[in-house]
């Protein structure tokens, strides 16, 4: 069974057609819409069964086998202290790489309630609130309009800080080593 929702192989084919690489990637979190940038999405994949890490925060849902790599998963709703996301139909996890330091890339899933659709940003783009969403000010990039409210752009990498990354990265190294035995196959229900 293919597992794969949408693959986006070479991101930057999207970014051409866009102006100025505008173009976002829109999702829902516990009624909220959020975006992120497309350059940073590898691919959207259905939610599966995690191995779960011992000793990492609560917002750290487990690992995943992504064709034979160990991607950590971070349950975005309880990153934002809005509770663990209670898997559904349309429940799924966004893989992104996303810049560490000194151009080393982590790349690491973002489990979501539901993927809505790539978007371009025209010129309705504004600056973060100071308050009033609920979410850090420095998790928000901007926001942008649309006629049924506001659609949240994430900056990712103030939202898992470059010291979480590393964190994550160093537990899907041991649980590699742990599942050192694996074979590659996919083992999914």
């Amino acid at each position: 069974m293919k597992h794969d929702l949408i693959t986006l192989d070479d991101s930057k084919q999207y970014q051409a057609d866009s102006p100025d690489g505008r173009q976002f990637l829109s999702f829902r979190t516990h009624g909220e819409r959020y975006a992120l940038p497309i350059n940073s999405v590898r691919e959207i994949t259905e939610y599966r069964t995690m191995t779960p890490v011992p000793m990492m925060p609560a917002f750290v849902r487990g690992v995943i086998n992504l064709r034979g790599h160990v991607v950590p998963v971070i349950d975005l709703a309880c990153r934002f202290g809005l509770g663990v996301t209670e898997p559904g139909k349309r429940t799924c996890v966004i893989i992104m790489d996303v810049e560490a330091t000194e151009g080393e890339a982590l790349r690491f899933g973002l489990m979501v309630d539901a993927v809505d659709s790539v978007f371009d940003i025209e010129d309705n783009l504004e600056p973060p609130p100071r308050f009033g969403t609920g979410l850090r000010a420095d998790f928000i990039a901007g926001m942008v309009r649309e006629d049924a409210g506001f659609i949240i752009i994430l900056d990712i990498t103030r939202v898992l800080s470059v010291d979480d990354m590393k964190r994550l990265a160093s537990a899907a190294s041991s649980a590699s080593k742990t599942l050192g035995g694996y074979n590659g196959e996919d083992t999914r229900d």
